[in-house]
């Protein structure tokens, strides 16, 4: 016999009876079990099988639904690390949320494909915001009026947490370089090169911009500025 504090208040019985419950979660005969054979020596039916494989019609293309929300999470988490304007945001996700990546091959990641179309959304932004896409305006300017200008452009891949993430995700100058190239031909392929997430060409302009208060008063001075 045991005279601990506290042996006794608690029957035998009723400590085996709930030790035993606790281990088993309650059954109910309407309980459903999916991907579930009904006995070890069977098969799970052709109806759950299909379901499995994607294949069931209330699952169609969930693969491909959540491949391009996966693209849309990980480019706004890059984005909102990296200094970049809302519209080079919008830019960005809307290249993104259709861009085929097997043309990348071994570096089709997400996080790379999204590193590469940020940066050149952001640098494209920055040479347009200088006129350096202009070449009849250029061909005007003297050449300390061009140098002055080149020396104004500042590319996202000078920003140091940028390089950062680049480095974290195995991409180097050289890689950047190219696979931004592949991306321009994907941009002409896939006609994404105004493409532009959350964002309708044909609204009228006279009527008020539905931009939350939220985000107008988070937006920097400096974001105001850059902001289109």
């Amino acid at each position: 016999m045991s005279a601990r504090p506290g042996d006794g208040a608690l029957a035998r019985a009723a400590h085996l009876r709930d030790s035993t419950v606790g281990r088993w979660d309650p059954t109910s005969p309407s309980a459903t079990q999916i991907g579930r054979a009904r006995d070890p020596n069977g098969d799970v039916s052709e109806r759950l099988r299909r379901l499995h494989e994607e294949r069931h019609p209330a699952t169609e293309g969930h693969g491909a639904r959540q491949h391009r929300l996966e693209k849309l999470r990980i480019t706004q988490a890059l984005c909102n690390d990296l200094d970049v304007t809302p519209w080079q945001r919008d830019r960005a996700l809307g290249v993104m949320i259709d861009l085929d990546l097997t043309a990348f091959g071994s570096q089709r990641a997400i996080e790379k494909v999204a590193l590469v179309t940020i940066r050149h959304v952001v640098d494209d932004d920055r040479e347009r915001y200088l006129g350096l896409h202009d070449s009849e305006w250029l061909a005007t300017r003297s050449p300390d009026q061009l140098d002055a200008l080149y020396e104004q452009f500042e590319s996202l891949t000078d920003d140091p947490y940028f390089e950062t993430l680049a480095e974290k995700h195995g991409l180097t100058v050289t890689n950047l370089n190219r696979l931004r190239r592949v991306l321009r031909d994907q941009l002409d392929e896939q006609d994404l090169h105004g493409a532009v997430y959350g964002r309708n060409p044909h609204r009228d302009p006279n009527l008020p911009s539905q931009q939350l208060r939220g985000d107008e008063r988070s937006e920097s001075p400096r974001d105001s500025e850059r902001e289109r």
